[in-house]
């Protein structure tokens, strides 16, 4: 009831109540739904040979939404997902929450022991994996606690071995699903649409809860951001594992565009399909252009339109910008976390930068940028006072965002989630400054995340791995430059008295407890520096690290 204070003191606050003729929960799932209405025989997803329509699409989501629902999951409950880059896993990024689930993306890279604490957090109910991966999430289950129904994606382009297995077929499954279904819209569009778990599974469980209306805010701002016309043509040479493919799933029905699916990131097929598919827009780690620059001649093929290429991670090497720029690629830096679903900052490019030097180009694009027009506030502060840093392009400070496009919270994690906003900002933990023209930029990162091809690789897990053997006294990993993947991990190691123990032994026991890319490239063995205090001193071994 409207008091006659509030009345007076907003007179348009009476009897215009929310209702459902003017107010609806934000959704990212109603693109899908108006794409496949208004253009239904648009193509939506291109796989090897297989084309599908925005009406096939849609339908298949619904049976996949149907057949969900008949085994049981509803509002709340998690549905688990090992797919590479396939229609299946599109499908999915409607079909599961369409079902009233929650979207649980694994990374395809991790160990079995990661996924199966992953699964067991997330109280996994159902797992749809790709009969590439098959082996894996079977070793997985036999660890974790759950017991969840196990379908199984038989990708028609893998190539692979195909073992045997008990799971239920994915196109069996949906064949008992119904293409009419009508599909469940969140009760309030803050339920959430889908958990990511960051890369620090040790300890402190880091489950990422995003909801419907960031995923749909961050979604079209992704199109204003990219500048993405309709009918834009995307290839997925970003995981869509990540951070929910960084919401490029949900953007690109809401452009009525095409989706280039992609098993693997490789040179050839990369060509070919910017090529045969005037693909418009990708987007990647640095490597990802690296491995297209270093192509061979014969692989490489003729753009007939510019293409936009959206990267993260480690800033691309000047020449690396420069190569792609000569190769028909414009070049965009991105900055974000799962928290934020992706990334949420942009260097928007002003004209006149480009008449100047290229190395200048070249400092202006390393810069992370400004924020997305869906995020309301980014800022470099102060994290114990809270006060902005002078904007200098000198002074550190932590990375905060404030917005929509912020997570819900960390899953079961109260005490880390109320860490993480601490003063009404989401803390990255990410240090920078932040220049005169509001562009801010990366300088260290607080909790010496490595990023390597664009995985996050935590120095203290990969500590933790090094300390299992024996010999190990005192171990500090830091990040190496690597003309490859950006960044690798080096490990410094300080043997116990009277022990004796091999690099290749140490990678070894890391091989054992990590996966691969987090193997450190370097082990190197030495008195490690400390503080009078005994605290290690990460920032001479990372100038030790860059020399070596």
């Amino acid at each position: 009831m409207t008091t006659t204070q509030e009345m007076k003191r907003n007179p348009y606050n009476t009897d215009l109540d929310k209702n459902p003729a003017n107010y609806q929960p934000l959704s990212p799932l109603t693109f899908l739904e108006r794409a496949a209405t208004v253009f239904p025989d648009h193509i939506a997803i291109a796989h090897g040979k297989t084309r599908q329509s925005y009406k096939n699409f849609y339908g298949r989501s619904r049976r996949l939404a149907s057949s969900l629902e008949q085994t049981g999951i509803g509002r709340g409950d998690t549905v688990s997902v090992l797919l590479a880059n396939t229609p299946a896993m599109l499908e999915c990024h409607y079909g599961v929450p369409m079902s009233g689930g929650v979207l649980h993306s694994i990374n395809t890279r991790l160990n079995a022991a990661i996924i199966a604490f992953q699964l067991d957090h997330a109280e996994a109910k159902v797992v749809i994996v790709d009969i590439e991966f098959m082996s894996l999430m079977e070793e997985a289950l036999k660890i974790a606690g759950v017991s969840p129904f196990l379908i199984v994606y038989d990708d028609p382009e893998y190539s692979g071995e195909r073992l045997s297995h008990s799971a239920v077929d994915y196109e069996t499954f949906l064949a008992t699903g119904d293409p009419e279904f009508a599909w469940i819209m969140p009760e309030d569009e803050w339920d959430a649409i889908s958990i990511n778990y960051t890369s620090g599974t040790t300890g402190d469980p880091k489950g990422v809860v995003s909801h419907h209306r960031g995923a749909y805010l961050l979604a079209q701002g992704n199109a204003l951001t990219a500048s993405m016309a309709k009918h834009s043509v995307y290839l997925w040479t970003l995981p869509m594992f990540h951070c929910n493919g960084w919401c490029f799933p949900w953007t690109m029905s809401a452009i009525i565009g095409t989706h280039i699916c992609l098993r693997q990131v490789r040179a050839k097929p990369i060509w070919d399909a910017l090529a045969d598919e005037n693909v418009t827009h990708l987007c990647g780690a640095p490597i990802v252009m690296s491995l297209m620059i270093s192509a061979p001649d014969s692989q490489k093929r003729q753009l007939s339109q510019p293409v936009e290429f959206f990267t993260a991670a480690a800033p691309p090497p000047e020449t690396l910008l420069s190569e792609m720029k000569h190769a028909g690629f414009n070049v965009t830096h991105l900055y974000g976390l799962t928290e934020t679903y992706g990334p949420a900052v942009v260097n928007d490019w002003h004209m006149e930068w480009s008449s100047l030097p290229e190395a200048k180009q070249a400092a202006l694009k390393a810069r992370q940028g400004v924020r997305y027009l869906p995020l309301e506030g980014l800022d470099v502060r102060d994290p114990d006072t809270m006060i902005p840093v002078p904007r200098d392009g000198e002074t550190l400070g932590e990375v905060m965002f404030r917005g929509n496009v912020v997570m819900k919270g960390y899953f079961k994690n109260p005490e880390s989630t109320q860490a993480a906003f601490k003063g009404g900002w989401f803390h990255s933990g990410d240090l920078g400054v932040i220049h005169p023209d509001g562009y801010i930029q990366l300088k260290d990162r607080s909790k010496d995340i490595i990023i390597s091809g664009g995985e996050n690789i935590s120095s203290i897990e990969v500590e933790e791995a090094l300390y299992r053997h024996p010999a190990v006294n005192v171990a500090a990993v830091v990040a190496m430059p690597h003309e490859k993947w950006g960044e690798t991990p080096c490990a410094f190691v300080e043997l116990a008295d009277g022990q004796a123990v091999s690099e290749s032994e140490l990678k070894d026991i890391c091989g054992e407890n990590l996966a691969k890319f987090k193997v450190p490239s370097r082990i190197v063995f030495a008195q490690i520096p400390r503080t009078s205090t005994g605290k290690i001193q990460k920032f001479v071994l990372r100038e030790k690290a860059r020399k070596l």
